[in-house]
């Protein structure tokens, strides 16, 4: 699930220019059981099977360096462009990511913290820590064109990005606006920071309140 996302686009290139690497460490690895088994049934009865504490604490350990453990849980704090560019200065994240049913309680033991990406249920964490890396990695100096591409992005500031046009200038009676072709730098500025106020306060009044 991970090696396609991971391999393409933005993040291939980050890799084939020495920006980043990634290591997909496969915990069933670690297992301590001839049938190298990850989850077992719940103490106490109940549905589905609970990932056991051991090869995650073993695959864990086995990690060198200064790294920071971040176990993907719905129970977690959720993701968001501040904790993105937090987890920005870290020099080696690790993202634990189950599948199905959730982890032996003991496994919280042995990450630094929980981060979820929204109030919804998956069936794993790979999805949502793909998310994740995405949002940290386009922030590296050097993964995009510029730093302006992603310090104007929505949330970057609490606030969403600006309307953006490309041609036709006129498509179904729907115009660009005058402005954007006047060529007046200073007041292209000015709308779009109108714009991104507008936009902000009519689809996302929470973030203007943060």
């Amino acid at each position: 699930m991970i090696e396609p996302i991971i391999n393409a686009s933005i993040l291939k290139r980050a890799q084939e220019n020495k920006l980043i690497e990634f290591y997909i460490i496969n915990f069933r690895d670690f297992s301590t059981n001839k049938h190298k088994t990850v989850d077992d049934t719940p103490f106490g009865g109940g549905s589905g099977m609970v990932i056991s504490v051991e090869p995650i604490y073993y695959a864990l350990k086995s990690l060198t360096g200064n790294t920071r453990k971040i176990l993907m849980s719905p129970q977690g704090k959720t993701f968001n462009q501040n904790k993105a560019k937090e987890l920005l200065k870290e020099e080696h994240l690790v993202f634990v990511c189950g599948h199905y049913e959730g982890f032996d309680e003991r496994v919280y033991e042995f990450v630094d913290e929980e981060i979820s990406l929204g109030d919804f249920v998956m069936t794993g964490g790979e999805v949502a820590a793909l998310a994740m890396i995405d949002a940290i990695v386009r922030m590296i100096p050097g993964v995009l064109g510029s730093q302006e591409s992603y310090e104007k992005d929505s949330f970057f500031d609490n606030y969403l990005d600006y309307p953006q046009y490309t041609k036709p200038r006129e498509f179904m009676g729907l115009k660009v606006p005058d402005v954007l072709l006047s060529g007046n730098h200073a007041e292209i500025e000015k709308w779009r920071k109108e714009m991104r106020e507008k936009k902000t306060s009519e689809k996302r009044p929470d973030l203007l309140k943060k």
